[in-house]
């Protein structure tokens, strides 16, 4: 749906003045993307919009109303210069041809990283922040897939399954669209993910540069996931959810919606079979995910191989001793919590998940055994009650 036809000969700013005009417009008080492509249309250009600005404030009773100065401008060009990124302008050969689709396609987007993944078919991948570790497993072999099989994924930068999904998919082709400014890094503990993705992929907003990530933020970042890619896979995803915002941005852009079915008890999993029972496509793999999109299996090959363990984001954590303490124990206790559902999974592959020794886990599966918080199955499964 194009909402804007005449903007589509709208020349993207070339030079200096001209971004610092667009700048300018977008980053005005009470300006927003249709505000702004309402008064491009109406005055043909960032200079004279900005000019009738005020008078069109005054008629809406805003008085003294004033545009956005031209320091902050300037000062938000050079903080992208010294971060290393660059401006797409709607309109401009880099600008991604999918989020032509949107009714609220960003005027202004700051990139660092690889713009020819732009170029290329995406799919973004979303889902839990605390997700378990048979969700994180799903992500990263269906992200491994789909990039051997020349997909880009994107997706959030979030913890849980984005970051899942951008670790795997690094070596094929991954976009992190942010919430907050381009060269602010949320969460924190993903600043190595994101400086990789910076390097071998791409970072993405719509933001000003330096501007801290607020939750009124991600929202408007989740319609930029969708819009960007031909499907969203949800994987693991809470009744009320982030993830399923996106997934409704999707459907209103006129994507594709695939979710990975959960057990039923998993609250984690709740979203998901939701948006199955309302029309979702049911995906179990990467082969389903392409067949949704009309695209090729991926090879033998590849699906029957191991998925490489991708690199971790974070320096490799040194030895720990036991947890001495009952705050320590009880936050170990959640870690064990959060990683493991109503599915069964296997003692050591959540050691290997938590990244810690026998000795330091045991003892607490033993404690949230007693306490009833866990439960042993046979052949070394562990479930959560």
């Amino acid at each position: 749906m194009d909402l804007f036809p005449s903007l589509t000969p709208l020349t993207p700013p070339h030079s200096e003045e001209a971004r610092s005009g667009w700048l300018r417009l977008l980053r005005s008080r009470r300006v927003g993307v249709a505000t702004f492509f309402r008064m491009m249309h109406e005055h043909g250009s960032a200079e004279a919009a900005l000019d009738a600005l005020p008078g069109v404030a005054a008629a809406a009773g805003v008085s003294d109303y004033k545009v956005c100065p031209m320091g902050v401008v300037q000062a938000e060009l050079k903080a992208g210069r010294l971060a290393g990124a660059s401006l797409i302008a709607f309109g401009s050969p880099e600008y991604p041809k999918a989020l032509y689709d949107l009714t609220d396609p960003p005027p202004l987007l700051w990139a660092i990283g690889d713009l020819s993944l732009l170029e290329r078919p995406g799919i973004a991948m979303v889902g839990a922040r605390n997700a378990s570790s048979l969700g994180t497993r799903m992500a990263r072999r269906m992200a491994d897939e789909l990039g051997q099989a020349g997909n880009v994924i994107v997706s959030g930068l979030a913890r849980g399954i984005d970051t899942a999904a951008h670790l795997a998919a690094l070596p094929h082709g991954t976009v992190a669209v942010m919430a907050g400014g381009v060269d602010v890094i949320y969460p924190a503990e993903n600043a190595v993910l994101a400086q990789e993705i910076g390097e071998r992929g791409l970072r993405l907003s719509e933001q000003p540069m330096g501007l801290q990530p607020q939750a009124r933020h991600f929202p408007r970042r989740n319609r930029i996931v969708s819009g960007t890619v031909r499907g969203v896979v949800v994987v693991e995803a809470a009744a009320r959810s982030g993830s399923l915002i996106t997934a409704r941005d999707a459907l209103d852009q006129g994507r594709e919606v695939m979710a990975v079915p959960g057990h039923p008890f998993d609250a984690r999993a709740s979203g998901c079979n939701m948006l199955i029972r309302d029309g979702a496509t049911l995906v179990r793999g990467a082969d389903d995910v392409l067949a949704a999109l009309g695209s090729e299996p991926v090879p033998p090959d590849v699906r029957d191989a191991t998925p490489a363990k991708p690199r971790l984001a974070t320096t490799t954590p040194k030895p720990k001793k036991p947890a001495s303490t009952l705050r320590e124990a009880n936050a170990l206790h959640q870690l064990i919590l959060d990683r493991l559902g109503p599915s069964p999974l296997a003692e050591d592959q959540l050691i290997r998940d938590l990244a810690l020794s026998p000795g330091e886990v045991a003892p607490q599966l033993v404690s949230l055994e007693l306490d009833g918080r866990i439960a042993r199955q046979p052949g070394g499964l562990l479930t959560k009650l």
